[in-house]
């Protein structure tokens, strides 16, 4: 494997634990002791948190290092807002285009609903905000605009984060099952 795609390898296994929170927000992330703990160069490393850097996982202080980022209500709010933006965007889309690539997204959209009770029932928030990550992303990806998907895959990253709070969210967890299942229902009702 090379230097990039051992850099990726590392990224990926550092985005997971930053999104379980195996690395809580605010905490520090020493490039020496993650070589060291992962059996590989600083190089790689380096690419790797530059990457999640990029993400919004990640802060870079000068002199100081590398830490998690720690999101504020302000942070979470203009994340929300953007992905609502950009969600708004890909809906309207899928809803006014194509009826055989919209008969697609609602199938797709409603296998992912699917999964939604059980994790609930198994009281799996984790695996819930997987799958509601997965819904919305599925959702733009049916508009079939790069740049949407593009966008908000970087939101995603963040969103993620913001997922923990998931469960404090939703006081009567079958009301996120009911909003995914109602904006299945509008798309599936053809031209607005």
């Amino acid at each position: 494997m090379n230097a990039r795609q051992t850099s990726v390898v590392i990224a990926d296994r550092l985005r997971e634990r930053i999104l379980d929170g195996s690395y809580g927000p605010g905490e520090q992330l020493s490039e020496a002791h993650l070589a060291e703990q992962l059996g590989v160069s600083r190089g790689p490393v380096r690419e790797a948190l530059q990457r999640l850097a990029q993400e919004g996982l990640l802060i870079s202080h000068r002199n100081r290092g590398v830490f998690v980022v720690e999101l504020t209500p302000g942070d979470v709010a203009e994340i929300y807002a953007a992905r609502e933006a950009i969600e708004l965007a890909a809906a309207k889309a899928v809803h006014e285009g194509n009826p055989a690539l919209r008969h697609t997204a609602v199938i797709r959209l409603a296998r992912i609903i699917s999964t939604m009770p059980d994790l609930i029932t198994a009281n799996d928030w984790k695996g819930l905000a997987k799958q509601d990550l997965k819904f919305h992303t599925a959702l733009v990806e049916s508009a079939g605009n790069s740049r949407l998907v593009r966008i908000y895959s970087t939101l995603a990253a963040e969103s993620r984060i913001c997922m923990v709070h998931l469960e404090k969210a939703y006081h009567r967890p079958e009301a996120l099952v009911e909003e995914h299942q109602h904006l299945v229902d509008l798309l599936e009702s053809g031209p607005w």
